[in-house]
């Protein structure tokens, strides 16, 4: 594997600390050349590698899932390491997780289509959710360049054939709402996903892992895990941490398998209580529910495409440690690649499921294709 025998610049004895993290990448099993660690799943798929001996291998990961953490630098880094996809794809590669969706997973999830009854997961753009906590995000700005009182007056009336219309204008930060991240967004020390330099992202855009790579790969199977309404709360306390557990208990309560390849979105209530209440100070930036760090170890054991919550960062804020902001951020996307989707608007499909006990569906989300984006404004579907 690229990371080698040092971890971002932290001397680490990986012999020591997790056997398997060898360098895999040459190694041939039964003729099959393997790209990282994490291919000899497929090996076991189609037959080159024992399930007996893919489960000893995987004794390392397992047990850092299960075993409760201290979330620190070193934890990231280790998490890095044992979970990266780096090279799963080839070197190449611009998709990440978004490759674990094939096209028959896309057949099979128009199958989940029995009502008609589609769900916009898009907040209203009017919502003023940013209060310049992170980034120097601003809210939309929506301006008219020509309205309804303009062709009434007569103002666009010129020469004999005119024609009278209204238009319009937005401006706005492409992660400011409910959104896609890219793969170019957040970068493990001076790398991003895949191991391609952080100076690829310059004043033009990115050069690797823009978003225009996902503008036809957002397809495939959605699962929502309501972690509320599984706890009995409409919404979760800020800072409670979803754990590996949570999720696991709420799909079982739920009745659903999460499969690979799939859209996993949670919902913890937490923008419902924003709606309610009006009040949006905090929301983008501030405290927060969210999945725990050690999710992320949930999310490679599960090979899932995509992680999306009604949150602004997905995870849990304060975070579990004051070494790093968005610790587990710094995992899932530039080591694991994983597509994440935040400020998802789940209550009305939420309730749906809650009545009819439902909780997977036909899930279709593309970004705006801009080449070199970072992140990407959507509106994505829910279809049962």
């Amino acid at each position: 594997m690229r990371f080698g025998g040092s971890l971002f610049g932290l001397p680490v004895a990986l012999n020591s600390l997790h056997p398997i993290l060898i360098d895999v990448k040459r190694i041939a099993v039964s003729g099959q050349a393997l790209t990282s660690i994490h291919h000899l799943r497929e090996q076991i798929d189609i037959g080159f590698l024992s399930p007996d001996k893919y489960a000893a291998m995987q004794i390392g990961r397992e047990g850092a899932r299960q075993m409760p953490m201290t979330v620190n630098r070193a934890a990231i880094y280790e998490a890095a390491e044992k979970l990266s996809n780096w090279g799963r794809w080839g070197d190449d590669d611009e998709l990440g997780t978004l490759n674990l969706v094939s096209q028959q997973d896309v057949v099979d999830a128009a199958k989940l289509i029995r009502k008609g009854k589609t769900f916009a997961l898009g907040l209203p753009l009017d919502e003023k959710i940013q209060s310049g906590l992170f980034g120097g995000r601003w809210n939309p700005i929506h301006t008219m360049l020509a309205t309804g009182t303009d062709a009434a007056a007569g103002n666009q009336d010129v020469g004999d054939a005119f024609l009278r219309y209204a238009d319009d204008a937005i401006n706005l930060p492409c992660q400011c709402s409910t959104q896609w991240d890219a793969l170019a967004h957040i970068f493990l020390d001076d790398k991003m996903w895949n191991g391609y330099p952080a100076q690829l992202v310059d004043a033009t855009g990115a050069r690797k892992n823009g978003i225009e790579n996902y503008r036809d790969k957002c397809v495939g199977r959605g699962v929502l895990l309501d972690v509320a309404r599984y706890k009995g709360v409409e919404a979760l306390d800020t800072g409670y941490p979803i754990t590996n557990e949570d999720l696991d208990n709420t799909a079982k309560a739920q009745g659903v398998e999460i499969r690979r390849g799939d859209f996993v979105i949670v919902r913890t209530g937490h923008q419902e209580a924003c709606l309610k209440s009006g009040d949006w100070e905090g929301y983008a930036g501030g405290d927060a529910p969210g999945l725990a760090f050690e999710t992320c170890y949930w999310i490679r054991e599960h090979d899932i495409a995509a992680i999306c919550a009604d949150t602004w960062g997905c995870e849990v804020r304060p975070n579990e440690t004051t070494e790093a902001n968005q610790p587990w951020h710094w995992v899932v996307i530039p080591a694991i690649g994983i597509a994440m989707g935040e400020i998802y608007f789940v209550k009305e499909l939420a309730e749906d499921c809650a009545e009819d006990g439902v909780y997977e569906f036909f899930f279709c989300a593309p970004p705006l294709h801009l080449p070199g984006g970072c992140g990407s404004p959507v509106n994505p579907q829910a279809i049962k």
